[in-house]
């Protein structure tokens, strides 16, 4: 017996569309490994109808005053929260994520981090009037930039969603938005929400694949291009929006540092650290993967983070006690595998680092310790439930393997010396530091990396202005 499979469509100018020649991709449920849906994979006329749409709608957007803006993102918000159980299902379809972790972590801080852009939508001034000229009064305007394409990635499908199109639409500028061709479900059900609050063309949904990415980037319609993804999608999208000068927004991969002193109190140091590393199956830009542990408690400290690997449970969507799914897809499978067959011999695998089971695309919590700065497995982001632990001797040595990579999105130290821990953040190259914590973020509070992690900032009031362009306006005092 043959299931029919769902079909997801675009969301252009107001409406539902199949790609205009008729192409489709099949989307594969990370637990079965099968298929469950069709997408549209579009072309040139899907990405121009899009743009056109974005085009003919951005200057009513813009012209509305903030306050209106403000309505109709805060009534996004609550519709998100309203349907959330639909949002959570197509979500774990999309990813296997837990239900349960989704409608804790994800929906509340989705719903939250629109209705602070929705605030953030009345704050878009420029500074105060002013003569610097005799006779001449100067005034700064702070405009949106216009039409907006933008690439979600398939680790976190909603929320990057909402990281990409709430800080653009609150500052007046509409939106053309690729879903990850591997988890468009949650993306389409969001547009089919926000379509029926703002204006046909404000927001715009295209499903495809590298080349629609691609194609979209290129045109010559978006003033400003901004992706979540690979190093390697960044710079291909830097180099093509160079073409024309496009604006350009990357938040890329990461390989955070964990810097544990020997003053920390490790038990509890291990059981953060467990969760910030495997939560999302690892698969998240600034996980907790790579831990340096100061030598004198590195064997305790091993011990204890290889049991508490050991004890966590990946599995099915709908089990309470599961910490995180599967990997998104057959290829990142493949990748984190890999990682771990070619592991040099100087490496020793704790716990785990094996699949589980034959369906879907399961991989065990896992520990690999005895590792040095040059290996593979540090250098590289891995973007999966796999944890690595160095030994260093001092600070210093710390600083040096923890600066030691291309990546600088995010960081942690663990101490209870308040000098060391100010001292590393201040010298640790990375667009965030925690201290005695790891991942927590808050819609006020900005996100975004330096290196090969991009440029630009998403949440806060520094992503919002991402999405505006200054202005300088003088006027004469005699006429």
């Amino acid at each position: 017996m043959t299931t029919e499979l769902r079909r997801l469509r675009n969301y252009i100018a107001g409406e539902f569309r199949d790609a205009a020649d008729g192409r489709t991709t099949e989307v594969i449920n990370p637990v079965t490994g099968e298929a469950y849906a069709t997408a549209p994979l579009s072309g040139q006329e899907d990405v121009d109808a899009a743009m056109a749409a974005a085009a003919e709608a951005f200057p009513a957007w813009r012209d509305l005053t903030p306050s209106d803006r403000q309505k109709a993102l805060l009534k996004i918000a609550d519709a998100f929260e309203e349907r959330a159980e639909e949002l959570i299902a197509a979500e774990s379809e999309n990813c296997g994520k837990p239900l349960g972790l989704t409608r804790t972590e994800e929906i509340p801080p989705m719903v939250d981090q629109i209705r602070f852009f929705a605030g953030a939508a009345r704050l878009l001034e420029g500074r105060s009037a002013g003569e610097y000229m005799e006779g001449l009064t100067s005034i700064v305007r702070r405009e949106p930039v216009g039409v907006c394409a933008q690439v979600a990635p398939w680790n976190y499908p909603m929320m990057m969603a909402v990281w990409k199109f709430a800080p653009a639409l609150a500052a007046g500028n509409t939106v053309v938005l690729k879903p990850s061709d591997t988890t468009p479900a949650s993306t389409v059900l969001m547009a089919e929400i926000i379509g029926g609050i703002v204006p046909k063309g404000v927001f715009n949904v295209v499903c495809g694949d590298r080349d629609t990415g691609r194609t979209m980037v290129e045109h010559k319609t978006p003033a400003m291009a901004s992706i979540t993804g690979s190093v390697r999608a960044g710079m291909q999208v830097a180099e093509s929006a160079a073409k024309d000068l496009k604006r350009v927004h990357l938040e890329l991969g990461g390989k955070a540092p964990v810097v544990v002193f020997e003053d920390t109190d490790i038990a509890k140091a291990v059981e953060d650290i467990s969760v910030a590393g495997f939560f999302n199956a690892g698969q998240d830009c600034t996980a907790a993967t790579r831990v340096l542990v100061q030598e004198s408690i590195h064997d305790e400290f091993v011990t204890a983070l290889a049991k508490a690997a050991a004890d966590t449970k990946t599995g099915l969507p709908d089990d309470e006690d599961v910490l995180y799914g599967p990997l998104n897809n057959a290829n990142q499978l493949k990748q984190v595998t890999g990682f771990i067959d070619r592991l040099p011999a100087h490496a020793k695998v704790e716990s785990g680092g094996h699949r589980v089971g034959d369906k879907g695309y399961f991989y065990a919590p896992t520990v690999v310790s005895g590792l040095k700065q040059d290996d593979e497995i540090i250098q590289n982001e891995v973007f999966g439930p796999v944890i690595t632990v160095q030994s260093f001797t001092d600070e210093a040595q710390a600083l040096e393997w923890a600066n030691g990579v291309e990546y600088a999105l995010a960081s942690s130290v663990w101490t209870k010396d308040h000098g060391r821990a100010m001292r590393m953040s201040k010298n640790l190259d990375f667009g965030c530091v925690w201290i005695n914590t790891h991942i927590p973020l808050v819609a006020e509070m900005p996100h975004g990396g330096f290196k090969q992690s991009g440029y630009g900032k998403d949440l806060s009031a520094y992503g919002f202005e991402d999405y505006t362009r200054i202005k300088h306006v003088m006027t004469s005092l005699d006429g």
